[in-house]
């Protein structure tokens, strides 16, 4: 928690400080207005008050109760202003924490638990700055000040109150114990609960296509009924505070009221006056003192779920970025060139290399196309080309230079990727195509258009209602999984990148489009080298160099018609696509 609260910033220190100051000086004018009361009853029960007298000090009284409203609503403002200032600054650096992760992290935190994280557990802080602040420092400031004027006015009156004290700490200490486990468990199962319902959503056609409703009802129905069911054990656990504060609350009262009339039975006269205006002082600081520990209740009641959130919140705060950025940035002596020596990659906490041993060089303007069976590792080899893994063993360099020595943001100028799922953004058509930054001035409108030709796209483009102004909803749900796949070709070529990363980019299209975006982009990328993983022949065909992967090994490197000759494992995956007379004639 504390290390969480690092982050404040100086201008959030200042607003913390001010509402300390403001807190103290609410607790002593709330603690004054008793001596006020017991001088109001002294001054009427003695002979020769005056009615001015009695004025004033209800006056003073007045004044402090107006000050402690005051203070109350400036603290109030300053709370929510500095909870919401706070909030936001985690949610930036969560953000960026997050956008810095490789894909490991995110495997490691897993999506709906960084959703979680950036929404649910920082409101849990929020929460806490905002009500907890004021609270925790008002509850002990006042408690310990009220017992300090409490302890030597009276012993016995000061036992009362030390025994509801004493009652009151031993409560709150059986319930936290017993809460505070379940409250680690409910921000698990609010995970869950995100997971499921997000997996719901976003495959919600393929549920309805299988008739999967009642099956995922059943799913969600089971995290669902453990999160309401820890949420009620904690509800019925805190449910028992209030009874007891308030049986407490009101045993002490009576109990002052009880030993006080005792020891006014045996006083003498004037004893008596100072002692019932004793009794009335007691009963509003023992009152005072009973609420600041129900304050305290209610911070037990946040705090715990807010401590829980702070520790998850600097997991992610804390982890360790494994693909860091390097310190290169400038140009090398030579320009769109991919080197692969010797590479061999596992998975993190995996003991089986994915690759083994990969070696192959593609110059400038070649292009380079990868192809295996299914699990071979194609997508996986260039993924570390931009760095979304780094290698296990060996180097990958990018114009004579290992990747890892590149800062991350002038290696990605030098790529244009293109990923096997499509992603759209939410905005127009036009803005998804000229979306990021290359380093370099943003695309004129006639790039994007330039681009979205290419890839084949112009024709769909054109016919919606606002053409490359048209709205393109989140994920891309209002275009086809072609027309995706195209504007995503369009984002990379108007990004005008040394090296294209095709990760089996043509999937969605028909032979005839892929056939035409291949010759076209052939043309406008021929200074350009393009990496290609595709599971069709007649994709990769005229490539001028074809990477066989067979369960991450590399079993063969050359042209289709070398291929055909030498790698049996490239002419098997040729002959289940194509007939002999169509390979021999290509």
């Amino acid at each position: 928690m504390i290390k969480l609260f690092k982050n404040l910033e100086k201008k959030d220190l200042l607003i913390a400080l001010i509402i300390v100051i403001l807190v103290i000086f609410s607790v002593f004018l709330d603690l004054k207005m008793p001596e006020y009361m017991s001088d109001i009853t002294v001054l009427v029960q003695t002979d020769g008050s005056t009615m001015k007298e009695i004025l004033v000090a209800g006056a003073h009284m007045m004044a402090c109760a107006f000050g402690s409203l005051f203070c109350t609503i400036v603290v109030g403002y300053f709370s929510s202003l500095l909870s919401a200032r706070f909030s936001r600054t985690i949610r930036r650096k969560l953000f960026a924490k997050v956008e810095d992760f490789g894909l490991a992290e995110i495997k490691k935190f897993h999506t709906s638990s960084l959703i979680t994280r950036t929404t649910n557990d920082v409101t849990q802080i929020e929460m806490l700055v905002a009500m907890g602040l004021q609270l925790l420092i008002k509850s002990p400031v006042m408690a310990v000040w009220a017992l300090m004027k409490i302890i030597g006015k009276s012993a016995a009156l000061s036992s009362v109150t030390a025994i509801g004290v004493v009652i009151i700490v031993i409560t709150n200490l059986i319930i936290i114990s017993i809460v505070t486990p379940r409250f680690v468990k409910i921000q698990k199962l609010t995970d869950n609960i995100n997971g499921v319902t997000r997996e719901n959503i976003t495959g919600i056609r393929v549920i309805r296509a299988f008739n999967a409703e009642k099956f995922e009802q059943k799913r969600f129905d089971n995290v669902n009924d453990k999160l309401t069911g820890i949420h009620l054990k904690i509800t019925r656990t805190f449910a028992l505070m209030d009874p007891i504060m308030n049986f407490v609350m009101h045993f002490q009262h009576l109990a002052i009221y009880v030993v006080g009339a005792i020891l006014i039975m045996s006083a003498g006269l004037f004893d008596k006056i100072t002692i019932f205006s004793n009794m009335v002082v007691f009963s509003s600081w023992g009152i005072q003192v009973i609420i600041s520990f129900l304050m305290l209740t209610m911070i037990f009641m946040i705090l715990p779920r807010a401590r829980v959130s702070a520790m998850r919140i600097n997991e992610v705060l804390e982890e360790e970025v494994s693909v860091k950025s390097g310190g290169f940035s400038g140009n090398t002596g030579e320009k769109g060139t991919v080197e692969f020596k010797n590479v061999s990659f596992k998975y993190p906490d995996a003991d089986e290399y994915v690759l083994k041993d990969i070696s192959f060089k593609a110059n400038k303007g070649e292009t380079v196309a990868f192809i295996g069976s299914t699990g071979s590792g194609k997508s996986t080899l260039i993924n570390l080309i931009p760095r979304l893994y780094d290698v296990t063993d060996g180097e990958v360099l990018v114009d004579g230079v290992n990747v890892k020595e590149y800062k991350l943001e002038a290696l990605n100028n030098k790529i244009g990727y293109i990923p096997q799922t499509a992603v759209m953004f939410t905005g127009s058509v036009k803005e998804n195509v000229a979306y990021g930054d290359n380093g370099r001035e943003k695309p004129s409108l006639d790039k994007i258009k330039g681009a979205i030709r290419v890839a084949q796209a112009k024709e769909f483009v054109e016919k919606m209602d606002d053409k490359y102004e048209a709205h393109i909803a989140r994920g891309g749900t209002n275009v086809s999984g072609g027309q995706k796949q195209r504007l995503s070709i369009a984002r990379a070529i108007a990004r005008d990148p040394e090296i294209y990363i095709f990760d089996d980019s043509f999937s969605a299209l028909d032979y005839k489009t892929d056939a035409t975006l291949r010759k076209e982009l052939k043309k406008y990328t021929k200074e350009a080298t393009s990496m290609i993983v595709a599971q069709r022949i007649g994709t990769i065909m005229n490539a001028d160099k074809i990477v066989v992967l067979d369960k991450g090994k590399c079993v063969g490197v050359g042209t289709h018609k070398e291929l055909l000759k030498t790698c049996k494992v490239y002419k098997e995956i040729a002959l289940s696509q194509l007939s002999e007379e169509e390979l021999n004639n290509a």
